[in-house]
């Protein structure tokens, strides 16, 4: 939790207040909805919040209590702000001390351009300093040889003297020409990968031309009332006027290249990036076997592929009977290998009698065996869920 804050409806304060984290967990953004809406607050647009009191590292934000502010808008500063080093805090909290700013929109700005100034926090290495400052005139990043050359002391001398530091409770602070870009317009938050996920969709409007930078950000698997109020801000209300445009995905390829954004829906979407989100590399690497394999037509079907990857078995890395019988035999699990008696073991002839008995193939990333007890169509249809709940019951 990057901030705390304490929010209440300026226009009516005996309704109570609410307490929010923010960044808001995944898992408790719709339960923070409702307990704003219970305040006739928490608007996906306006700011509609009074921040009653704010806790936070960044203690520079205090000077937005007393504020109306826009829960989604203070939710993106966070997540901004959680991914900031000791450093870039310093950066963003002198700035916005120098700058004077209250509002949420410059707030978020500032967050793309402070790493630009200089701030000084301790005058006893001025070496450091040097090289820090080097480093913001440089976009952050310089050559071995470059810092090894550079007369540190000299550099952080010559910044002191040439004066145009203001002091701020953040250290002192030399702003470096910075400019203030408005990254962030006040409506459509700028795209930003605040933690691991599936799918990266951008969703515009078919009114705007394809190549329109008035994209909204959607990074699945969502709650579908964050990803509700996430088209409100960009001006979407009509399904038939959405469209969308993959980004990016950490789905195998195979996956990849079978999306059609231009029929694919968001409600699919995310139904396959919940199914996908947190599986493992090795898990990743053996669904693009299976969707090899069974040769989906959906999205849906890719997601119940995804959802019974135990009915598979993968030997990763294996293009012939004889890998598929070595890798089954001494890294599968499935049997005590000793390598004692490497020799005497016919992999070749094991693993060609296995695939004789069940139904699989080579892929580029290595052989898969579909070994589930219903056909392999009823399970990407999820046909065979049904079955089984229809068994279960007449028990």
């Amino acid at each position: 939790m990057m901030i705390q804050a304490v929010l209440g409806n300026p226009n009516h304060p005996e309704y109570g207040v609410a307490t929010i984290p923010f960044p808001i967990p995944r898992d408790q953004y719709a339960h923070c909805m409702e307990l704003l809406e219970a305040l006739e607050i928490g608007d996906a647009v306006k700011a509609d919040c009074k921040v009653e009191k704010i806790d936070s590292f960044y203690t520079v934000l205090k000077r937005a209590e007393m504020l109306a502010v826009n829960v989604e808008e203070l939710n993106y500063l966070a997540k901004r702000l959680e991914s900031f080093d000791t450093g870039e805090a310093a950066q963003f909290q002198a700035m916005a001390h120098k700058l004077e700013f209250f509002e949420l929109k410059d707030l978020i700005n500032l967050t793309f351009c402070c790493q630009q100034a200089t701030v000084i926090t301790d005058f006893s290495d001025l070496a450091a300093v040097g090289r820090d400052h080097y480093m913001n005139l440089h976009g952050g990043s310089a050559k071995t040889e470059e810092l090894d050359a550079l007369d540190g002391e000299e550099t952080a001398r010559r910044l002191i003297e040439n004066g145009g530091g203001t002091i701020t409770p953040y250290g002192v602070v030399y702003d470096n020409g910075m400019k203030l870009e408005q990254i962030y317009d006040g409506r459509l938050f700028p795209c930003y990968y605040y933690e691991p996920n599936a799918i990266t969709v951008a969703v515009t409007s078919k009114t705007e031309p394809e190549d329109t930078e008035h994209a909204t950000w959607l990074y699945l698997p969502m709650e579908r009332e964050e990803i509700d109020r996430a088209l409100l801000r960009g001006d979407i209300t009509d399904p038939a006027d959405v469209r969308l445009r993959l980004e990016d995905s950490q789905l195998p390829n195979e996956v990849d290249i079978l999306l059609d954004m231009e029929y694919e829906t968001l409600s699919d979407l995310n139904e396959l990036a919940e199914a996908t989100d947190g599986l493992s590399n090795a898990d990743m690497e053996k669904l693009g076997a299976v969707v090899m394999l069974a040769k989906p037509k959906s999205v849906a079907q890719i997601k119940n592929l995804a959802e019974s990857l135990d009915l598979f078995d993968f030997a990763p890395g294996a293009h012939s009977p004889a890998e598929y019988g070595k890798y089954m035999i001494r890294q599968s699990g499935h049997f005590d290998y000793d390598e004692n008696l490497d020799a005497f073991y016919d992999y070749e002839k094991y693993g060609t009698e296995r695939m004789n008995d069940e139904d699989g193939m080579f892929t580029d990333r290595g052989y898969i065996a579909y070994k589930g007890f219903f056909r392999l169509e009823e399970v990407m249809n999820g046909s065979q869920s049904s079955h089984m709940e229809m068994r279960g019951l007449s028990r």
